[in-house]
């Protein structure tokens, strides 16, 4: 059952932007799953690309998809927080959406890379809470990644490559969770959401309460 995960006296607030990074097979997919399932306040990044939509998938919902001019006018009107180029289409965080759910107090989830990370929190610092998902061992990450259908000797080997290079950016983090048992990396991903919507720059009606009690408002 989904609820908002904090008590209703708690006062208006600013949503965070929840920042999550791992390589792939780490679990940050299930774990993201899983907070969203927990928590109706949280929404998912809704990315903007070229790509053709591929079947089942909706405009809006899934992504926004955009022509190849229309995602370059975007650029140029700077209405992306983060954009970039991967495997021939263009993919990109609008800004507006983002800012309109923090605004109404909703946590924005966002699943990037090292590189997408960095770019959203150049762009927005105060907002940014960034975790990065470790897997248990080597071993278990290829054991993983040996075992999602269709994998070959030469994918896990180029996705090993991969999950090596996305791992050595791990200290630009905030957190470091290690996946080891998806319960316990769940909690711990629960535990810091709940504290950090608690932080005083968050807490928008304090400064009002803070008046009141001084004799000031």
């Amino acid at each position: 059952m989904s609820n908002s995960g904090h008590p209703k006296d708690q006062g208006e607030r600013r949503g965070l932007m929840l920042v999550i990074s791992s390589p792939s097979g780490a679990g940050k997919t299930t774990l993201c799953r899983k907070l969203m399932d927990r928590f109706d306040d949280i929404k998912l990044s809704v990315s903007a690309t070229t790509r053709p939509p591929r079947p089942g998938e909706t405009n809006g919902v899934d992504y926004h998809f955009k022509t190849r001019d229309e995602f370059r006018e975007m650029i140029r009107k700077r209405e992306f927080l983060e954009w970039a180029l991967v495997f021939d289409n263009l993919y990109g965080t609008p800004r507006a959406d983002t800012e309109a759910l923090l605004a109404s107090g909703h946590d924005v989830l966002f699943d990037v890379d090292w590189q997408g990370a960095d770019a959203l929190h150049d762009q927005m610092p105060r907002d940014v809470v960034s975790v990065f998902i470790l897997p248990p061992s080597i071993e278990a990450l290829k054991g993983r990644l040996a075992a999602r259908p269709g994998s070959t000797d030469e994918i896990v080997e180029r996705r090993m490559r991969d999950a090596r290079a996305e791992m050595r950016h791990w200290r630009r983090y905030d957190y470091a969770i290690v996946n080891d048992d998806l319960e316990i990396a769940y909690h711990r991903l629960e535990r810091i959401l709940l504290v950090e919507r608690l932080k005083r720059l968050r807490q928008l009606s304090l400064e009002d309460h803070v008046r009141e009690l001084m004799g000031e408002a």
